[in-house]
């Protein structure tokens, strides 16, 4: 069997009629994949993970949206292999003054391979999800691509996925804006057509994560407000209440507005005036391009350093035992220690890394 991958469908065109596993959520995206891929001609069969407890809502959906439409469904348990990989390094980043993404961790590692595991258990080659993104192929590799869709493009979430993954995915939706989506499944009659769209962050239902890293013993680093001249401010309470770039909920009475500068390993944290929460630029670990080819100095990339960013122009000054120096064009406001920083050429994701530092002008 060949295959020839269009930068311009989102999945394959190929010689014979080819099954294709689609991860299930219950929600639009995920049900109007399987339509599309269905009116392409394509066998579909449906997964639902269960990543954890906070889960059971959306395998009872994924149930109910396979029955109706008739998409043969695997219930795939993952939350052990959930919890090591993306709940405890997620509570250990929160509790020492880092913001991690939960969905960047869990992507490469739970989600996708657990999609191949069971593609490759039911003997199915091609792998799809409810991503608003594409896939290119380029020069024998491939790339994710920016989804059609700016508003709702969801490329800077899937960075990490490897050339294998990349090699059987199909991201059809990335084809299309969110109205066309919910039109199509309206259209089709399918009970997700209204889901409203997921915001929190999904094991954590309430959006309270300090409570629920707490409820699991979690202690967060403690330590002192530092003022712009140096002035101590008083004790924070706890880093795991603030991000790089935060205003409200600092709670101090100032002769100006203050922003979270940085969180200090000791727990204390600098604050600036406005203007003081930008950088000119940022030090990466676990960097690397998708293809595995070597990231240079002086070579220049668009880099979002939070998934809504624009992609900000910038230049790889050094690549030095595992840090990846890059310098922005102009400075950016607020890359955080834990945030992905994801490299673009153009549409294409050629990469990315784990921000560790902020550098000053």
């Amino acid at each position: 069997m060949t295959d020839e991958i269009s930068t311009g469908t989102g999945f394959g065109t190929f010689e014979t009629q080819d099954q294709v596993l689609v991860a299930l959520s219950g929600g639009v995206d995920s049900s109007a994949c399987i339509q599309i891929l269905r009116e392409q001609g394509f066998d579909v069969q449906a997964v639902v993970i269960r990543f954890s407890p906070a889960h059971e809502a959306a395998v009872k959906a994924a149930e109910a949206v396979a029955q109706q439409m008739k998409v043969p469904l695997t219930v795939e348990d993952c939350t052990g292999q959930f919890e090591r990989e993306v709940v405890e390094p997620f509570c250990a980043q929160y509790c020492a003054g880092r913001t991690p993404n939960p969905c960047v961790l869990c992507n490469p590692h739970v989600k996708f391979t657990v999609l191949a595991r069971v593609a490759d258990r039911l003997g199915i080659h091609f792998l799809a999800t409810g991503h608003y993104a594409r896939i290119a192929e380029e020069n024998g590799f491939y790339y994710v691509r920016a989804a059609l869709s700016a508003e709702r493009d969801q490329s800077y979430m899937l960075y990490g996925l490897s050339q294998e993954i990349l090699a059987r995915l199909c991201l059809p939706v990335g084809e299309f804006e969110k109205k066309d989506i919910r039109a199509m499944a309206a259209e089709a009659g399918l009970l997700s057509a209204n889901t409203p769209d997921s915001q929190e962050i999904c094991f954590i239902p309430d959006g309270d994560y300090a409570a629920y890293i707490a409820a699991r013993g979690g202690k967060p680093l403690q330590g002192r407000f530092i003022g712009p001249d140096g002035e101590d401010l008083g004790a924070h309470q706890g880093v795991w209440h603030y991000t790089v770039g935060q205003r409200k909920g600092l709670n101090i009475a100032y002769g100006s507005p203050l922003f979270v500068r940085r969180i200090r390993s000791d727990g204390n944290i600098e604050l600036a005036r406005g203007g003081g929460e930008f950088f000119a630029g940022i030090v990466l670990t676990d960097a690397a391009r998708t293809d595995g080819k070597a990231l240079l100095p002086g070579q220049r990339y668009g880099v979002k350093v939070r998934s809504r960013a624009a992609a900000a122009p910038c230049t790889i000054q050094s690549n030095v035992n595992g840090l990846l120096t890059l310098r922005f064009d102009e400075p950016q406001r607020a890359p955080a220690p834990g945030q992905a920083a994801v490299l673009y050429e153009g549409e294409l994701v050629r990469g990315g890394g784990v921000i560790c530092e902020m550098l000053e002008e």
